[in-house]
């Protein structure tokens, strides 16, 4: 759905990369205790603060009495633990391989900017209207067929109910960023009243524009964010490569009924 953030949600990408949001500064290892849960010492790293303290304290308690239970040795706790120990290392790796993207260069930030107009030079704000529909694939270029014919979303609306489809409908005002990436050179040719059919993973998305409002950033204003996902992509490239490596170097067998 339109909702979802692709461009701008440049933080995400960079998350995505980087890993998830770091743990509490409050951590084991660190030179300053600030407190004791029945003798455990709790340290802290700089930062933090009482909610954070707190948290962990009540996390202490609850993984003092899960050892007194003796689940750490459940078969399936212990797999839980070995996979997200795996899943923690694994991460850390990546990361760590990522470290080496470069900067990108004025150059790249330039090429950037100018190869997505939509989104910088030539940026406007939305309003649409949308209806998320739940459909087979099949359904698609009948939905567009019917799209074309159409005047206005609620024909369309009409149309979906007296077959029984189900849809939900949507009123949205949205700058281009906020747009996913794949729909929006779509969305910036489209003339006020225009409608459009886009496929998703549950279905369709029809969408009508209302109104367009020019608000376009300067390569100033977008150069920061712009190296932020440049700088993500390269992390992400990166790693992939790192894992094509690994996979290149190392023996694999896939043993039974498994398909590749």
């Amino acid at each position: 759905m339109l909702r979802a953030c692709i461009l701008f949600g440049i933080a995400a990408a960079a998350l995505a990369v980087g890993g998830c949001e770091r743990a509490s500064a409050f951590r084991p290892g660190s030179s300053l205790v600030v407190a004791k849960v029945n003798g455990a010492e709790i340290s802290a790293g700089d930062g933090g603060g009482t909610q954070a303290l707190e948290r962990i304290i009540d996390r202490e308690l609850l993984v003092q009495k899960a050892l007194e239970s003796g689940l750490d040795r459940d078969p399936q706790v212990a797999q839980s633990i070995d996979e997200a120990r795996r899943q923690l290392l694994a991460q850390a790796y990546l990361e760590r391989a990522g470290t080496a993207a470069a900067r990108s260069t004025p150059e790249e930030v330039r090429a950037f900017y100018a190869g997505n107009p939509a989104l910088f030079a030539e940026r406007r704000i939305y309003r649409l209207r949308e209806l998320a529909v739940s459909a087979p694939p099949q359904f698609i270029d009948v939905l567009r067929a019917e799209a074309a014919r159409a005047s206005d979303l609620d024909d369309i609306a009409a149309w979906l109910r007296q077959r029984n489809v189900r849809f939900s409908a949507f009123n949205l005002t949205q700058p281009a960023e906020q747009l996913p990436l794949s729909q929006l050179s779509d969305i910036a040719r489209m003339k006020e009243g225009d409608i459009a059919v886009f496929g998703t993973p549950l279905g369709a998305s029809v969408v009508q524009l209302m109104h367009a409002a020019e608000a376009p950033l300067s390569e100033q204003q977008a150069a920061s964010v712009i190296e932020q996902f440049l700088a993500a992509k390269k992390r992400m490239e990166l790693a992939a490569a790192e894992v094509r490596r690994l996979r290149n170097g190392a023996r694999i067998e896939y043993v039974g009924d498994i398909k590749r």
